[in-house]
């Protein structure tokens, strides 16, 4: 429609020998589709921005196009009534029924390509959704297999996995070892050997063996969909640097009407003439150049972009706050037992006191432990059965937070816990204190029992450090991250393991509920907090940190209250989130200078600055092209973020 209106503007000039009045109105007919119909949204946008207080974008396009369009529909129906000056030898008035068709339609390109570009920035959740398989193979009770669709598995049934198949769901391993590609998960390419016991995840590939996987989190419960429902959210957040942009538009567009008015009462007074015409076209310029566009892009599109491609490197933001916030950490908080260690304790070794036997003593604390949920009951229940022991039959369970655990066998009081809880029920544990430390130091966790009111021994649960701990450590200091590990457990433990780490400061022997007054007492001190964690106690550090960063491999609780997820659990997780933060926030004030300086330069040559030096002027048709391609130029720029992954890999740090 444009053309032909631009075609009938030069057909007006004579290009073809026709009646200049016919053409004129052939113009006016091809444009009013374009500026009275394809345009009827912006002015209803433009509108009710004015009638809310809130002017916008569309408030400077539909006033521009309407000036521009009804002085050419004037000129055109009533030449008489402007100055002979500005009539031509036909006595006809120059209109601009192509450039008002013009803009309606360069803004309209220019919303394509923002969309088609907004499509772009969701291939990261397109292909999150697309891994899923569409099926699974169910085990009937009969031993048998039938294919079922995806959505009518239910947790509980067992399902088989053939190598080369995606894992369904959601589940555990019971029967079968297999090597299984985790990448879309982690982004790690190294397969991770699987078997009896093990969790795995739907949409991971299973390489080399069959696999019989118990479904436990099917749906929406599945850790691909909470991933999918992750970065959506982000998407849709808003940055604290957006607020910024907002206040600068709530003041330009009414700052830009007023440069309009200006502009055509200059030229009108001063300018050449026909003064009216150069007045309206210069007054439009200005209208059209300082469309905001690219400066409502500059903060939302760098976050959808920024979000999507943390879903692909395993990091998963919360909302938009948490990816521009985590650059500005200086300290990481690190619970122990999950994030620094695998978090899969396994027994180690086993003291007693006469006349008690080792297993007499394993047997009394499997059989407290039995009822626990505490991470090390599992280690101390797989070492009683690994040594053939049976848990004794505790009744009157009490579960003593931060300290251990107490019941009765028959009669007998027993109890397992630390120094504290010892001191609860007055137990000495001088007996075997030095050999506690010892293993203490050698980075063990001991726990004393107690029966009948007297120290029966200790055992001793080691932790291993996960071998991506200490690269990814010395990866955060070398970005100037102090790092500081907050633990429950015993301090000559947890000096063990931060000495081997280097870290900088160690806090130990806190109580689940001082975790978060230790984070507020950092902010106090002037730094900038995140804190990682994976369990339930965990919960409340994680809320109150400036950042809180949750383990995928943790509690369902700690991941509600972070505001980062790492996918895999790995401390990697954080240099590259920290990278990709920064990347992020250095992409969005970019896309702002770029937005300003825009408009600082375009505003003065739409007004016509040059035009005395020069006796150049800006065509409200080159204004409008010049608005959406800056609009274009903003989100090219987001893009970059596609393949932003400044950390370095794995391998460099293991070199390192």
């Amino acid at each position: 429609m444009v053309g032909v209106a631009m075609l009938s503007h030069l057909m007006g000039a004579h290009v073809f020998p026709l009646s200049a009045r016919i053409l004129r109105a052939l113009e006016l007919i091809l444009s009013a589709p374009v500026v009275l119909w394809a345009g009827v949204d912006y002015y209803r946008r433009g509108w009710l921005g004015i009638r809310n207080r809130t002017p916008n974008m569309y408030t400077l396009i539909g006033l521009g196009v309407l000036v521009a369009y009804s002085y050419s529909l004037v000129a055109t129906v009533a030449p008489q009534a402007f100055p002979p000056k500005m009539h031509d030898q036909h006595g006809m008035v120059g209109v601009y029924f192509e450039v008002s068709a013009a803009i309606i339609t360069l803004v309209l390109l220019g919303e394509w390509l923002e969309l088609a570009a907004r499509g772009r920035t969701s291939t990261a959740i397109r292909q999150l959704v697309g891994l899923a398989p569409k099926g699974a193979r169910r085990i009937r009770a009969d031993g048998t297999d039938e294919d079922v669709p995806l959505e009518s598995v239910r947790v509980g049934e067992h399902l088989r996995v053939r190598p080369g198949e995606k894992i369904p769901v959601d589940g555990r391993v019971i029967d079968g070892r297999s090597a299984v590609d985790e990448s879309m998960l982690t982004g790690e390419p190294l397969p991770v050997e699987k078997g009896p016991g093990d969790h795995v995840v739907g949409a991971t590939l299973n390489q080399t063996g069959g696999l019989v996987i118990l479904a436990e989190r099917v749906g929406a419960d599945s850790v691909l969909s909470r991933i999918v429902a992750l970065v959506a959210l982000a998407q849709r957040s808003r940055a604290p640097l957006q607020r910024l942009a907002d206040r600068v538009a709530a003041w330009f567009v009414p700052a830009v009407i007023l440069i309009a008015l200006l502009t055509f009462v200059t030229w009108w007074i001063l300018g050449p003439e026909p003064r009216l015409a150069y007045a309206l076209v210069n007054a439009v310029a200005v209208l059209i150049i300082a469309c905001p566009c690219a400066l409502g892009l500059a903060t939302p599109i760098s976050i959808m972009v920024a979000s999507g491609r943390g879903a692909q490197l395993g990091v998963l933001f919360r909302d938009a706050k948490a990816i521009e916030a985590l650059r500005e950490i200086d300290t990481l908080v690190l619970d122990k037992t999950g994030t620094l260690t695998l978090g899969r304790p396994a027994l180690d070794s086993v003291l007693v006191v006469a006349p008690w036997g080792e297993q007499e003593l394993l047997s009394l604390a499997a059989g407290l432990e039995r009822a626990s949920e505490h991470p090390l009951a599992r280690a101390v229940l797989d070492g009683a059965t690994a040594r053939g022991v049976s848990p004794a039959e505790v009744t009157d369970f009490q579960s003593v937070t931060g300290r251990g655990v107490t019941g009765r066998h028959g009669t007998r009081p027993i109890a397992l816990g630390n120094r504290a809880v010892m001191q609860d029920i007055g137990v000495s544990v001088d007996p075997l204190q030095r050999s506690a430390d010892a293993l203490r130091r050698a980075g063990r966790t001991v726990m004393f029992v107690a029966a009948d009111g007297s120290l029966a021994g200790a055992i001793a649960v080691g932790d291993p450090v996960k071998h991506s701990t200490p690269a990814a450590i010395a990866a955060l200091k070398t970005e100037g991250v102090r790092i500081v590990m907050l633990t429950g457990d015993a301090r000559v433990t947890a000096e063990a393991v931060g000495k081997t780490l280097n870290i900088d400061e160690i806090i130990a022997e806190v109580q689940p509920d001082e975790k978060a007054a230790v984070i507020e007492r950092l902010q106090r001190d002037g730094h900038r907090v995140a804190m990682a964690g994976d369990g339930i106690n965990d919960a409340p550090a994680l809320a109150r940190a400036d950042v809180g960063i949750a383990m995928g491999t943790g509690t369902d609780v700690a991941m509600e209250s972070a505001q980062v997820t790492l996918v895999k659990g790995d401390l990697h997780g954080v240099v590259r989130a920290i990278h990709l933060s920064r990347a992020t926030v250095r992409n969005i004030r970019q896309n702002l200078g770029f937005a300003f300086g825009y408009n600082a330069l375009g505003i003065p040559l739409a007004a016509g600055v040059l035009y005395p030096l020069t006796g150049l002027l800006l065509s409200p048709l080159v204004a409008a092209l010049a608005m959406s391609l800056s609009s274009v130029s903003v989100i090219g720029n987001a893009l970059r973020l596609r393949h932003a992954d400044q950390a370095p890999s794995r391998a460099s740090y293991v070199a390192a």
